[in-house]
């Protein structure tokens, strides 16, 4: 089969596209012939400087397809099913193998590419604005990289909770776009400080929740949260960190959680959310945005132009 691969980490140049093997299928795997690639920050985190399970190494977290084989073990899934699945390498492939429990039934008439761009986004923002950072309908979020997938998912989960919703983006012409999924109130961080604009827009106060999914910009979202307000950190965004005085914490009874999607994406209750997502999606209750969908040969341009910070939604591949 055909596969991006590289064989050192480092800029998206390391991409090639290359003839591997076909994967094998386990007794609780299941074999899916790829359409549709999500490129998540993850992969471009991990083709930066991750670790390399094998030489050549595929990357990629997200993908969408048809299954072409069952393992003997499996008695959920068919041949001939359309699923999406989430795992931790091998998504920029022709074909790729998951255990059957990491992938989710593509609802009938919802489109193979929206599909592959659903669990890890709207399953990311959904843990961050409720398992985990507890939004209430009437409080006051903002959103970090409001033009992302985790941040166009955020927007949308949060404005449909009965949440004001403030989002960061880098150009006014992303900020307005967004009013379209639920933005109250936009801040173009290139030209404002976040923090004092978030406070601005809260009459002083301050937001109830930050979703900060970029990481460099953790000081800026604790400085613009209210008395306990609370934010969510779930990514690093391939930017450099900034020092984090947690004495910051105290003054204001705040509190900042780490979230991980994937340390939970066997559970029962991401495994049912994740379907009413894709269900939402499918009947147009929740949209996903795609900028550009690239061939799987040129990975390694769809990478580089995600990494450009250009895209308004998600960056997909097609095999």
């Amino acid at each position: 089969m055909k596969a991006a691969v590289y064989y050192e980490t480092g800029p998206p140049s390391v991409l090639k596209y290359e003839d591997v093997p076909d994967p094998v299928c386990g007794p609780g795997d299941v074999l899916i012939d790829v359409e549709a690639v999500s490129i998540e920050g993850g992969d471009t985190l991990n083709r930066g400087g991750g670790e390399l399970s094998s030489v050549p190494h595929i990357v990629g977290y997200q993908c969408a397809g048809t299954i072409a084989q069952v393992g003997a073990d499996v008695a959920d899934r068919t041949v001939g099913q359309r699923v999406v699945c989430s795992s931790f390498e091998g998504s920029h492939a022709a074909r790729r193998v998951v255990p059957s429990i990491v992938t989710w039934v593509v609802p009938d008439g919802l489109d193979i590419v929206e599909a592959a761009c659903v669990p890890i986004a709207f399953g990311t923002a959904d843990d961050c604005l409720f398992e985990f950072g507890h939004l209430q309908p009437g409080e006051t979020v903002l959103v970090q990289a409001g033009a992302s997938g985790v941040g166009l998912a955020a927007i949308q989960l949060a404005h449909r909770h009965g949440a004001t919703v403030l989002a960061t983006a880098s150009s006014d012409e992303k900020l307005e776009r967004l009013r379209e999924f639920g933005l109250d109130h936009g801040i173009n961080y290139v030209d404002a400080d976040f923090a004092a604009k978030a406070r601005e827009l809260t009459d002083g106060r301050g937001v109830d929740l930050v979703v900060d999914s970029v990481g460099s910009t953790l000081v800026g979202s604790v400085q613009a949260l209210a008395y306990r307000g609370r934010c969510t950190l779930v990514g690093q965004a391939g930017r450099d960190p900034q020092p984090f005085d947690a004495w910051s914490l105290m003054g204001q009874n705040l509190t900042i959680t780490g979230v991980f999607f994937g340390a939970e994406i066997i559970t029962d209750r991401v495994q049912a959310m994740v379907a009413r997502h894709l269900d939402a999606v499918a009947s147009g209750e929740l949209r996903v945005v795609v900028d550009r969908a690239y061939p799987l040969a040129e990975a390694a341009d769809a990478h580089a132009y995600l990494e450009s910070r250009q895209a308004f939604g998600r960056v997909v591949l097609v095999p």
